[in-house]
């Protein structure tokens, strides 16, 4: 571990590029749940199956349902950054890390400092109504819960709809074409926190064309074998030895 450790210093110090992609594993030493981990949200019991709850048709259809699951597993309030995000904020603040590409939707990397961001899935932090267009921050949704746990529009009503990438939703082309330049232009590609199994965001890692690749994850991932480096441990262990 200590020579992987180096290893990483090392990439470190001669990469001025670095571009950092991270999913649930980033955030769940924040407290915040993963969802295919044996004790994920996926491995829960509901009336649906969450991939299901967290489908576009299904918040139309079934809006109470889905902000009951919304408002109980996925908006955590007072969840505060941790070693890795912050780490990262140091490392953009030196002219180290370009920017941040996250599968998370928690705003935490923003939180601890971060300035470029690519949000692949969204924000809990933004919300609209589906009709006036309506912006509304986390806390009126956390705050506004109906007899039925929806969260509908001061000025017309109408449901509120968090800027989160359901299911059945196509990510945001701006977004995706910001991480894919970061992605393509950048001298070392750090992964950190994901399976790579979610697509098409795992699919941009594939623009890469730098001098390091690295992944961290505490299981395996397909992208094992392609990588310069891969430490199978936590995040933050190794982000608090940078």
């Amino acid at each position: 571990m200590d020579e992987k450790i180096e290893t990483l210093k090392k990439y470190v110090e001669e990469s001025s590029n670095i571009v950092f992609f991270g999913g649930a594993g980033v955030s769940t030493e924040s407290g915040i749940p993963d969802f295919r981990s044996v004790d994920g949200l996926y491995n829960q019991k509901w009336a649906y199956p969450p991939e299901e709850i967290l489908s576009a048709p299904f918040f139309y259809d079934n809006p109470s349902e889905f902000y009951r699951f919304y408002r109980e597993k996925i908006l955590i309030d007072g969840i505060e950054p941790n070693i890795t995000h912050k780490k990262l904020a140091e490392l953009e603040a030196k002219g180290k890390v370009s920017c941040v590409i996250t599968q998370n939707i928690d705003g935490l990397h923003q939180k601890a400092g971060s300035k470029v961001v690519y949000e692949l899935h969204g924000t809990t932090l933004k919300n609209h109504c589906i009709k006036c267009g309506q912006f509304y921050d986390f806390n009126y949704v956390v705050s506004h819960k109906n007899d039925d746990y929806t969260c509908t529009c001061e000025k017309c009503s109408s449901l509120v709809k968090p800027d989160v990438v359901l299911y059945g939703e196509g990510l945001d082309d701006s977004t995706v074409s910001g991480a894919v330049n970061a992605i393509a232009s950048a001298d070392m590609l750090i992964i950190g926190g994901t399976s790579l199994t979610v697509y098409p965001a795992a699919g941009l890692i594939h623009y890469f064309r730098g001098n390091h690749l690295v992944l961290i994850n505490k299981s395996p991932t397909p992208t094992d074998s392609s990588a310069d480096l891969v430490i199978h441990d936590s995040l933050g262990k190794v982000f608090s030895c940078l």
